[in-house]
């Protein structure tokens, strides 16, 4: 399992600017200068601009960007696949930056599993020698990472599959395969390039869902990469939003439906079903001073669907929202929940209520 100490990612002032002589337009760049000049003027590409992003460790970060935004390469300075021109990538206490080829391997190895979008499995191999690999790698012993893998491969549903190779499998179960071999190197950092883009929607949702029962268990530091805005909303505990290599927007999935930081934004989450994403304690009232707390009861934590599914019952009445500790925080009406649905602005008590909550 992973590492309660692991330190969490920290990504400070990252530039990349792809081109022969790129750090000699860094300061260029922090002045000013755009992509595009930097482009046809002097024959440059900007990959990323000042990117500041902060992981804590155990929690699953979105990377959420269109085609070209820099979501990829971004993901690929954490394990240094891409040199950055400038910045740190501070993987639980130590600069990726700064490492030398022998600590770079070991890292690698040891740190960091990676998942990639077209499955990446090697196609003379069979389920369980596939997810092996990894641990062959490192030189573990036949048995004990047969051990390890079979618990991996049942635990993301392919048991009895283990002799099947991958051309005899779906895409969602080859995915499975690709899951189950980043598991087994137990690296408490799991990097997933667009891991789930190639796959139908209904298989998509399915991966999700296996993803996110298995990090109730292990509570690995998870960076997503997708162009999915659904499938951002419903991995990320937090989730930055990519335009042309900066970043638009960081926050969790209510803080990005609920307050858009621009245009680009807002039109990505217009179309977005808020009800499943925004939760009871965006929307409620605080608890009025001598109030008294009676009647039924709702955890801050309840998305609105499922919070008007449960006060149909009383329409008309409020209802008090209880905190994390079972302390009364809040209360909220049916109408707050059904305005909440279709209004993309929080209510005005936001922020001190969620304090509270917090």
């Amino acid at each position: 399992m992973a590492d309660n100490h692991f330190g969490g990612i920290k990504i400070r002032n990252l530039y990349k600017i792809f081109g022969p002589d790129g750090k000699a337009y860094i300061d260029a760049i922090r002045k000013g200068l755009g992509k595009a000049e930097l482009n046809r003027v002097h024959g440059h590409i900007l990959g990323l601009r000042d990117i500041n992003i902060e992981i804590p460790s155990g929690c699953i970060q979105v990377i959420m960007g269109l085609s070209g935004s820099g979501k990829s390469t971004l993901i690929r300075h954490i394990n240094r696949l891409i040199d950055p021109t400038a910045g740190e990538v501070v993987v639980d206490g130590v600069d990726v930056v700064k490492m030398n080829e022998t600590q770079l391997r070991e890292f690698r190895m040891h740190q960091t599993a990676m998942v990639f979008q077209k499955f990446a499995l090697l196609p003379h191999r069979n389920v369980l020698d596939n997810t092996v690999f990894g641990l062959e790698v490192q030189g573990m012993e036949r048995s004990k990472a047969v051990d390890i893998a079979m618990r991996w491969i049942e635990r993301v549903g392919l048991k009895g599959f283990e002799q099947k190779f991958p051309n005899q499998l779906s895409g969602g179960m080859q995915q499975r395969v690709g899951l189950a071999r980043a598991l087994s190197n137990d690296a408490p950092v799991l990097l997933m390039d667009e891991a789930y883009s190639a796959l139908d929607p209904l298989i998509r949702t399915d991966m999700q869902t296996v993803l996110l029962d298995i990090q109730k268990e292990i509570k690995k530091t998870i960076v997503f990469i997708t162009h999915d805005l659904d499938e951002a909303l419903r991995l990320g505990d937090q989730i930055a939003i990519l335009r042309d290599g900066e970043v638009i927007q960081q926050g969790t999935s209510q803080e990005i439906v609920l307050r858009p930081a621009d245009e680009y934004v807002a039109n990505f989450v217009k179309e977005v079903n808020r009800g499943r994403v925004v939760h009871v304690e965006a929307v409620m009232s605080p608890l009025r001073h001598g109030a008294g707390v009676g009647g039924p009861t709702i955890g801050a934590q309840t998305t609105i669907e499922e919070a008007l599914r449960m006060m149909t019952s009383q329409p008309d009445g409020e209802v008090t929202v209880l905190g994390a500790s079972s302390q009364p925080v809040g209360v909220v009406t049916f109408r707050q929940l059904a305005a909440a649905m279709v209004n993309s602005q929080p209510h005005q008590h936001h922020e001190s209520v969620v304090s509270l909550v917090r």
